[in-house]
């Protein structure tokens, strides 16, 4: 029994050199024409020597087989010159590969996925924070061609000391995402998000320089500054991740989020200055705004919505991370103008101090009301809005107490609902369950 598997899976695995779509079946056809040809003029070669009696007689005999039939004489060469051809492409194909394929995957499972993937839609995502990186994870399984349009606002901590010591875009939320689209993505998750805490010495108050510093925020500032730039070092680190796919600011502008929030037992909004205070002014947001609020989008971020197949908006914070990217007029201008199908992935959960008490309806309008760039231009920025329907986790799963966002009827755009919760951490979408739902809107 045992033997019949390992033949079955034997011949799978020849079977899936030649499936469609790899591109390998043509390359071979041409090799073994190559190799015809080039056959027929040795074979000429080797005649016109014995012609010219420069073979003895005996060696002529050997090289053209002329002791046997004539039938022998063709498939023998070709039978052995065949099964040469192919254990040499195989092993060199398997030798190339290697370097670049992971532990335990076949040669031809690797090179089928790449095929399949650099085949993939062309997706552009934008947000911030945690909820990102969920999906950007699961897209990697689908396609090579993603892009993350991140927000700049971000203020609190590694991210704020160090837009405030070194005076750089802050890279937390693209530390996060390149490391969801990170080859090695289990490592380099590790990695950049690696913390340096107290095992350092101090400078004598109990603090030093590191403490509270992720990795991979050290890692953008010290390519900004060989690079140049906050872009090229984005460029940069892709490469040094292999990262599938690309994380893109929404502006290079040094922007700060001000919002006018309405404190509880209060009527009057107050304005607050800062996303990291955002929440924790424990209030009713009323609206939020990028100070200086003309600024300039990343000409690249533009260029990928335009061209994409798909724009996914969310998952992430309402208005600290998903609502500071769209106040980039020139990236509202492209929703609107693109002609992919743009989808509003709505959070699982409210999130205390920004979206209390919300559905799904209040977050869609919270977007419709801050992307107002013209308003004789009735074109919107979501098709469709994608929600989770599975509220029967128990809200105490994961050590938290999650309150799920209701999925009621935004009413101005078609909504779908689906189970896209993480059973484990249900204040998160599920990586799989939501890539899968994105990409079926392809």
């Amino acid at each position: 029994m045992s033997d019949r598997k390992q033949m079955n899976r034997d011949w799978e695995t020849w079977r899936r050199w030649f499936a469609p779509g790899i591109g390998v079946k043509r390359w071979l056809l041409l090799l073994a024409l190559g190799a015809i040809i080039a056959g027929i003029g040795i074979g000429a070669f080797i005649v016109e020597l014995g012609q010219q009696d420069l073979l003895v007689g005996d060696i002529y005999g050997l090289i053209t087989l002329s002791f046997l039939p004539v039938g022998l004489r063709i498939l023998i060469p070709l039978f052995a010159g065949g099964i040469l051809i192919f254990i040499a492409v195989f092993k060199l194909s398997k030798n190339i590969v290697a370097p670049f394929r992971a532990p335990g995957v076949r040669v031809v499972d690797s090179l089928h996925m790449y095929t399949q993937k650099s085949r993939g839609p062309r997706i552009v995502a934008i947000g911030g924070g945690t909820g990102l990186p969920a999906l950007l994870r699961g897209l990697t399984e689908y396609t090579n061609h993603i892009t993350a349009i991140v927000t700049v606002a971000d203020d609190g901590g590694s991210s704020g000391r160090l837009r405030r010591d070194m005076g750089v875009l802050p890279p937390g939320d693209f530390r996060n995402n390149m490391a969801a689209l990170a080859r090695d993505e289990a490592l380099m998750t590790q990695l950049l998000q690696y913390r340096f805490g107290g095992q350092l010495h101090g400078d004598g108050n109990g603090r030093n320089g590191l403490q509270g510093h992720a990795f991979g925020n050290l890692l953008l500032v010290a390519l900004t500054g060989i690079t140049g730039s906050f872009d090229e070092a984005l460029v940069a680190a892709g490469r040094v991740l292999a990262v599938r796919g690309q994380v893109l600011p929404s502006t290079l502008a040094n922007v700060t989020l001000v919002a006018d929030v309405i404190p509880e037992a209060q009527v009057e909004p107050q304005r607050i200055v800062g996303e990291s205070s955002i929440p924790k002014a424990l209030g009713r947001v009323e609206m939020v705004a990028l100070e200086p609020a003309e600024v300039p989008a990343y000409p690249q971020s533009v260029k990928a919505i335009l061209q994409a197949d798909l724009v996914v908006i969310g998952p992430g914070s309402l208005y600290t991370s998903i609502i500071p990217n769209l106040l980039v007029k020139d990236i509202t201008r492209a929703l609107q103008r693109t002609r992919a199908k743009k989808i509003y992935v709505c959070n699982l959960a409210v999130q205390p101090g920004e979206t209390d008490n919300y559905n799904v309806a209040d977050h869609v309008m919270a977007i419709q009301r801050h992307t107002v760039v013209d308003e004789m231009d009735e074109r919107g920025i979501i098709d469709v809005v994608l929600a989770n329907r599975n509220l029967s986790v128990p809200p105490t799963t994961g050590g938290g107490f999650t309150v799920f966002v209701k999925p009621d009827d935004p009413g101005s755009v078609p909504m779908v609902t689906l189970d896209l919760v993480d059973e484990k951490r249900p204040w998160r979408h599920d990586s799989k369950k939501l890539s899968k739902a994105v990409i079926d809107f392809v």
